[in-house]
């Protein structure tokens, strides 16, 4: 059973109702033996393992209703309770007045134009000013479901990258849109300025991801044991030393796109953790060209396109959003420097 099924049952049987801030997984045959430590870090990007080793000493984590030590390999059928303390002020999340960019809305879905700077829902060290907070002060009400503070989630985008972002807000449409996800159905386009030239005009990237060994905010390129991740590329246009690309997701892992063009040398530029910060900038031959980028302050990634089957009507829609206005300064900059014409991409 997923643990989309199985926190849906238990959301529904309110002798076993948790309260909104816990989170509970259900552990599968194909995690078993992972020590719980582990597997829990895998699970909640938001936590680090020595986080979830504290929490363990504390008594705020039950396996099937008991303690459990850190090095307890979890077996399949288990019941893992999080106690999350303290992650936000009472149970219930305050909504909040915000300015939001709707590229489409109905009863069901609701999809956003993500600004950059923009975090998705609350997590530790933002518990206000998220989007869930300005949705909530929108919408009459967003899909239950989905992990605790992030009602109508149904995927994300990392704070500084920008784009379209659909929501449930019905239990409906988010158990779709999950279905779709996971089957890799929805079709992701994002448009990237990447450091370096390419030798071919269109590639993939096909790796397994997890966790950084040593600094567990990041994501990183993985031998086995970690979770696939495929990544499609083209170039659009060739800036110099940098290139514009048109990237397609077939998969949705943690800084999936970062990680993939770090790992072939080709970093995002502006993204400083993951190879493509001002370092990267001073190495490059054109005076002209570090003037420019030297003022990308966010990663120049940008969620361009979205294509979803509609959980009510089954009709294929698809969403597109413009790009902010720092990625088309850069980009429009890049262009006179190299005499390109400056029009968006056509869709495909």
């Amino acid at each position: 059973m997923s643990d989309v099924l199985f926190l849906a049952l238990v959301k529904n049987n309110a002798s076993m109702s948790i309260p909104p801030r816990d989170l509970l997984f259900h552990v599968s045959s194909a995690e078993e033996g992972k020590r719980l430590d582990t597997y829990l870090s895998a699970k909640v990007i938001d936590y680090s393992r020595s986080q979830f080793k504290q929490w363990i000493k504390e008594g705020c984590i039950l396996v099937c209703g008991e303690r459990m030590k850190a090095s307890y390999a979890v077996r399949s059928g288990d019941t893992v309770l999080v106690k999350v303390p303290g992650l936000a002020t009472g149970n219930v999340i305050t909504p909040e007045a915000m300015a939001l960019n709707i590229l489409y809305e109905d009863d069901l879905i609701i999809v956003i134009d993500k600004p950059a700077g923009l975090v998705v829902h609350p997590g530790a060290g933002h518990e206000e000013g998220t989007l869930i907070h300005g949705l909530l002060s929108h919408c009459r009400s967003l899909a239950m479901q989905g992990a605790p503070l992030r009602p109508g989630i149904v995927h994300r985008l990392d704070r500084n990258t920008s784009g379209a972002l659909i929501i449930a807000k019905t239990e409906k449409a988010y158990l779709d849109l999950i279905r779709q996800f996971k089957t890799h159905s929805v079709r992701k386009i994002y448009l990237a300025i990447v450091y370096g030239r390419f030798p071919k005009k269109d590639g993939e990237v096909r790796t397994f991801i997890g966790r950084h060994p040593e600094d567990r905010k990041k994501m990183t390129v993985l031998e086995k044991p970690g979770r696939e991740a495929v990544t499609r590329w083209s170039v659009e246009r060739e800036l110099g030393e940098v290139t514009l690309l048109r990237i397609r997701l077939e998969t949705g892992r943690t800084h999936q796109i970062r990680v993939h063009m770090n790992h072939i040398q080709h970093p995002v530029v502006g993204d400083a953790t993951y190879g493509g910060g001002k370092r990267r900038t001073k190495g490059l031959k054109s005076k002209e060209l570090r003037d420019l980028l030297v003022h990308a302050d966010r990663q120049m990634l940008h969620a361009w396109q979205l294509v979803v089957e509609h959980p009510g009507t089954r009709q294929p829609m698809s969403f597109e959003a413009p790009l902010p206005a720092d990625f088309e300064c850069i980009l429009g900059a890049l262009e006179n420097l190299h005499s390109y014409a400056a029009d968006i991409p056509k869709s495909r």
